[in-house]
């Protein structure tokens, strides 16, 4: 087990681009603030013209998470020539926009969402547990859908907890956004360097509550276990399975996918133990890869959707081209 470096090992890539446009860079606050006002402000019928726009305007001019998104698609998809790769990357930010639009319209308008579930026995194993769980998801599809259901269908209380922002200022813009939306069982965090943060979600998960956590992207300083994915070398956030292991409870894979105009399918894996051996160290990298083996499975059942925007094997892909 390692300690990440201070840049986040997997956030976009960001350089002079960013330092010369500021709030107008694509991971500036212009744009979250734009795009939330577009999606309560245009009438539901002029949404996918707006995704096809900008989906376009985006494709030509953000050329490293171009980059980024064919590499790793190599990975999932395997080689592919030059009008293939073009296609692969339409595709894959046509589909983000398309989860990020309909996650603001989900944020500021009552337009009716139809979300279904597969995989029910497995939630209902991990429920069956009469303790707390840690969900855990990655950045595929609508990754924040699937941490909702259990505050709203089942009434347990939800504790979501989201990566920091490149923009510090972005980040507050998303904490404000959804805490229009949050009720007494569903709260959002931003992951911190505060070691309080960690007990108040261990204590959460004696009470019987729900920890929501990312799965595939360490944070800059956190602690990682380095595995596998798609058969190449990867590094895993600790967290989860530190704190299932701490807390006793199981991990439970969840996915949210998309599979049309506001519709989704919220996949939930088998729960996940984390072995309390005296070696604590693989007990972590035990219950690291069989998550990890989860994600991959997600993936490639939907690799369209995965976002991931920072070029993860880049010696590899520079070699194929």
């Amino acid at each position: 087990m390692s300690v990440a470096t201070e840049t986040p090992p997997h956030a976009p890539q960001v350089g002079r681009a960013r330092r010369l446009l500021g709030d107008y860079h694509v991971t500036g606050l212009f744009w979250y603030r734009f795009h939330r006002w577009g999606m309560s402000t245009f009438p539901s019928w002029s949404i996918g013209i707006i995704v096809t726009v900008f989906t376009t305007f985006f494709f030509l001019t953000i050329f490293n998470i171009r980059r980024a998104i064919a590499s790793n698609l190599e990975a999932v998809l395997g080689p592919a020539g030059f009008f293939e790769r073009q296609a692969r990357l339409y595709r894959t930010m046509w589909t983000f926009a398309w989860c990020l639009s309909e996650r603001y319209e989900r944020l500021t308008t009552s337009r009716a969402f139809h979300i279904e579930a597969a995989g029910l026995e497995h939630w209902e194993a991990a429920c069956r547990s009469g303790v707390g769980f840690v969900m855990v998801t990655a950045h595929l599809g609508a990754y924040e859908v699937g941490s909702m259901i259990p505050a709203t269908k089942q009434e347990r209380h939800v504790h979501l907890v989201r990566e920091p922002e490149v923009d510090p200022r972005a980040q507050e813009f998303i904490r404000e956004s959804v805490a229009a939306v949050e009720s007494e069982r569903y709260t959002m965090h931003f992951q911190s360097e505060d070691p309080l943060q960690g007990i108040a979600f261990l204590e959460a998960l004696r009470r019987g509550e729900i920890v929501a956590m990312q799965g595939d992207r360490p944070r800059a300083g956190a602690r990682t276990c380095p595995g596998t994915l798609l058969g190449k070398p990867f590094t895993f956030p600790a967290g989860p399975a530190a704190l299932a292991r701490m807390a006793d409870v199981p991990i439970l894979p969840v996915f949210a996918i998309r599979r049309g105009r506001r519709r989704y399918v919220v996949e939930f894996s088998p729960p996940i133990r984390v072995a309390k051996t005296g070696n604590r160290p693989a007990d972590l990298a035990d219950a690291v890869m069989r998550v990890g083996g989860e994600i991959e499975s997600a993936i490639r059942r939907a690799p369209y959707q995965w976002f991931c925007f920072r070029e993860l094997w880049p010696d590899s892909a520079a070699s194929s081209r």
